[in-house]
């Protein structure tokens, strides 16, 4: 019955209208920019500084929001915080504002990458080079984890969700399925499951 609260009582706030603030294209893309430019270890590594900067500081998009389209992102070609910034563009400026977002979150990248690629034979032998990296490699694992205890805290609220959540863990780690299959099966299971419980709570209002 509580699991049961916890699950409508998220729906309904997810539910509610939300004023978003408004933000300029060159807020939009200084804001991925920084985000871009913070990050170290790829795609997902940027995952909980996006979360950190859209959600709790801009308020730009709901922890729901942000989950869903971490969820589209892992669906649609290309890298994930990449997606995720141009889902948060358009929803805050439209098309332009996708273009800026996403172009704020590569441009350090781009900019640092052509730099290394430069010296890049004396930079990989530097030993104080591997190192650092090897330090910025632990540190971006914490984030992660971090995040995902965030997101799992807020979306894991009932026996189904933590069902759902380990067989797709367990199929993740011990099967080849490619992740946006995974993402998929995940959600016509959940629109069953909610087809189902709709069912019942028709019969049982009866």
């Amino acid at each position: 019955m509580e699991q049961e609260e916890k699950r409508k009582t998220k729906a309904q706030k997810a539910a509610l209208p939300e004023e978003t603030p408004k933000a300029g294209l060159f807020e939009l893309f200084l804001t991925f920019v920084r985000i871009g430019a913070a990050t170290f270890g790829g795609g997902v590594a940027m995952l909980p500084v996006i979360e950190h900067e859209v959600t709790e500081k801009k308020h730009w998009a709901s922890e729901d929001e942000l989950t869903d389209y971490y969820a589209i992102s892992q669906c649609t070609p290309g890298a994930i915080a990449v997606n995720t910034a141009t889902f948060v563009g358009s929803k805050m400026r439209g098309v332009i504002g996708g273009i800026v977002a996403t172009l704020g979150v590569i441009f350090p990248s781009m900019v640092i990458i052509c730099v290394i690629a430069a010296f890049l034979k004396n930079f990989a032998s530097i030993p104080a080079v591997g190192h650092a990296f090897a330090g910025i490699r632990a540190c971006v694992t914490v984030l992660i984890f971090q995040s995902v205890l965030k997101i799992g805290k807020g979306d894991l609220v009932d026996l189904f969700s933590w069902i759902l959540f380990l067989i797709v863990m367990a199929l993740s780690i011990f099967t080849s399925i490619s992740t946006p299959l995974l993402v998929i099966l995940a959600g016509v299971t959940g629109y069953v499951m909610m087809l189902l419980r709709r069912k019942r709570d028709r019969k049982g209002a009866r």
